[in-house]
């Protein structure tokens, strides 16, 4: 920290057998301010697990870098710092992490000497940290150090001491931890209790009136940005008094002075909680914040358990967990993480919900359990068989959403665990968010399951084997939504000829499906009476606007001559197809194309016949391909054709798979993919 000037850091190591950081010291700030990140798991997405993961230094260089990359640090951490993060890594071996910051005034890139005083200080610790271990001696988390004796006097010049006495405003000197290492005369007429009572405590312990969530966040503010800040505290019955707090590396000076002016806004009252019952902690406030915002990302049940594994697990110091649903009067295990046998966990599915085991009780009952010992689960279920999980203690959690059950969340710890009264609060409040989390899930996964199901039946299983054509297809959904659409294809047999369709029918619900279920059958039937791609495309789109649901189509429709070596097409308003000649060029076809289907009922499709000679790639697409936010049509257009251009002597199959790897990486999809690939045969049919 002092090679860097950082104002604060601490030093990570893996934890032994368990994908897991544990902060083993922390210094330059309360170690209580990064209560929510004492054990993180590898996998968690923030600053010291990915400088791990990636073997790479991470840099934050502020609020809005943080909220950017790391939005759940960013919530309970919504003030001005900056942030490096480094592996402590020794000939492949990890063993932890090291971060430092900087406050917000720190520039929002970090310097070359300041990295290189980083790296080398993260190898020299690993260094050390092998030769421990390597002697037998490996270092490891050890107890928090113990807070020293309050301090009773002051270390300042007699002196200063005496002009700071003379002084009419109040005047206090905090450490670190925001105990009181000084007050003046001020103070104590201010605050209203002798300098002695005040001094090795914090001012929210000795005053009640100041025990306030809001107002320690001030004072975490001021640490973290070391930044000034104020605010306007009651004293009982009616003194409202200014606190100015001005930070620095070694603590917080404080002046108190009376308010000044109207007070605009009152803050809560901390004795409303109840005579003698303390207000929620700021560091507990801070944990649900930081564990609910991880919940929050959850999407399908795995999500909901994988976060809880990789968040809470961690953080609460459980080695197993598993997720348990009711299900038609039975217990459904919906997941687990970390059993070495999974098959233990299989014993919970399908039991009866009036079995006397906890699972089902706290189901039933609404009321968390906490067991601290084997001992003390076989005492109060004396007929629940021993589960060979290896742990010692656990804690069923019900989870409660809508007033109803939605399931048990069961948490194990591999040692006997006493679990206190702030614990089990803390635990049972997660449980809370855990049911939320898991009621949308489910939810979510029931959609998927359902427009997965409509969407397989609207489209062709597979493509028919026709004879001197090979084809590939895919369909992948958006990556928003309820993952159904309106894109289709298909592809059929006429006569001596085949027939291939792509479309794209407006929306992405249920609606849209349907109609591309009518339109695709619509499709069919007129090219079983022998029309043209043109009259094909004219009745589809006089079908569509007879059905009135207001909803437009694109499409592309084409036959296939495969003894004349050309091929016959119509569209509407869909994008170009793109045709692979024998030689390898590339080139974009314009088929003079109609409006969209369901505009107007007298609309005119041309058909425009091209060569397709044995050899030839046809590509087919849906507008997804091509069109992403932040990405320009015609430069994908061109590095499609270009993918085209290397890879058409490849298996279609092969080609399908890698054009949609690449649209991939462009990033994060919101439409459909529809794709249809075609190959005339170098063998022409008998």
């Amino acid at each position: 920290m002092e090679g860097v000037r950082a104002h604060a850091g601490g030093i990570y190591l893996l934890a032994p057998a368990e994908p897991v950081l544990e902060m083993a010291v922390m210094a330059g700030l309360p170690r209580a301010f990064a209560a929510p990140w004492e054990r993180v798991g590898l996998g968690a997405p923030i600053p010291v697990a990915e400088a791990v993961r990636e073997r790479r230094l991470v840099w934050v260089g502020g609020e809005e870098d943080m909220a950017r990359h790391y939005p759940r640090i960013a919530l309970v951490l919504p003030y001005p710092f900056t942030l490096a993060a480094l592996p402590v890594t020794c000939a492949g071996t990890v063993y932890g992490a090291v971060f430092v910051t900087w406050p917000g005034a720190h520039p929002p890139e970090l310097a070359d000497w300041e990295r290189e005083r980083l790296v080398s200080a993260c190898d020299g610790l690993a260094l050390r940290l092998e030769r421990e271990a390597a002697a037998g001696r490996p270092v490891r988390r050890g107890p928090q150090v113990a807070v020293g004796a309050p301090v009773a006097g002051v270390s300042s010049a007699v002196e200063a001491v005496r002009m700071v006495g003379r002084l009419p405003d109040g005047m206090c000197s905090l450490d670190l931890h925001g105990r009181v290492i000084y007050a003046n005369g001020a103070a104590s007429r201010r605050l209203g209790v002798p300098v002695r009572k005040l001094l090795g405590h914090p001012l929210w312990r000795t005053l009640p009136w100041l025990d306030d969530p809001v107002l320690q966040e001030r004072y975490r503010a001021a640490l973290i940005s070391r930044q000034p800040t104020s605010f306007t505290a009651l004293r009982p019955p009616g003194d409202w008094l200014t606190f100015q707090l001005h930070p620095s590396s070694n603590g917080v000076s404080v002046r108190v002075t009376p308010a000044r002016g109207p007070v605009a806004e009152a803050p809560r009252q901390v004795g409303a909680c109840g005579a003698g019952e303390p207000a929620v902690g700021l560091v507990t406030i801070s944990h649900i914040v930081h564990l609910a915002g991880a919940l929050t990302e959850a999407v399908g049940v795995q999500d909901v358990i994988d976060l809880v594994a990789d968040e809470i697990m961690p953080a609460v110091g459980s080695r197993v967990v598993a997720m348990v649903a009711p299900e038609a009067g039975r217990l459904r295990v919906l997941g687990h993480r970390g059993y070495r046998d999974p098959s233990v966990v299989d014993r919970y599915d399908g039991l009866s919900m009036s079995v006397p085991w906890p699972t089902a009780q706290v189901l039933a009952s609404g009321v968390p359990a906490f067991f601290e010992s084997e001992q003390q689960m076989r005492r109060l279920f004396p007929d629940r068989p021993p589960i060979p999980d290896g742990m010692a203690a656990w804690a069923y959690l019900p989870l409660i959403a809508s007033g109803r059950p939605v399931g048990t969340c069961v948490l194990g710890f591999p040692e006997p665990h006493s679990f206190g009264t702030d614990e089990r609060a803390l635990l049972t409040s997660l449980g809370g968010l855990i049911a939320q989390a898991l009621e949308r899930a489910r939810l979510y996964d029931a959609k998927h399951r359902l427009a997965h199901g409509l969407q397989s039946a609207l489209l062709p299983r597979t493509l028919p084997a026709l004879p001197g054509l090979e084809a590939a297809a895919r369909y992948l959904a958006g990556t928003e939504g309820m993952d159904i659409g309106g894109d289709f294809y298909d592809l059929l047999r006429v006569g001596d000829r085949a027939a291939a369709v792509i479309g794209d029918v407006q929306g992405h619900n249920v609606t849209a499906a349907g109609l591309m279920g009518q339109v695709r059958t619509a499709v069919r039937a007129y090219t079983a009476v022998g029309q043209s791609p043109g009259q094909v495309m004219e009745c589809t789109n006089r079908l569509l606007i007879g059905l009135d649901v207001e909803l437009l189509a694109s499409c592309i429709y084409l036959h296939l001559d495969r003894d004349g070596r050309r091929a016959l097409a119509a569209g509407a308003g869909h994008p170009h197809p793109l045709l692979r000649e024998p030689g390898g060029r590339v080139r974009t076809l314009d088929l003079a194309q109609g409006p969209l289907l369901g505009i107007d009922a007298d609309a005119v499709y041309g058909t425009v016949e091209f060569p397709f000679p044995p050899g030839s790639v046809l590509m087919l697409y849906t507008d997804g391909l091509v069109e992403c936010p932040g990405t320009d049509i015609d430069a994908e257009l061109a590095g499609l054709a270009d993918h085209l251009s290397v890879a058409g002597d490849l298996p279609l199959d092969r080609v399908a798979d890698d054009v949609l790897a690449l649209s991939g990486e462009r990033g994060r999809r919101t439409d459909d993919i529809a794709l249809l690939l075609l190959r005339s045969s170098l063998t022409p049919p008998r």
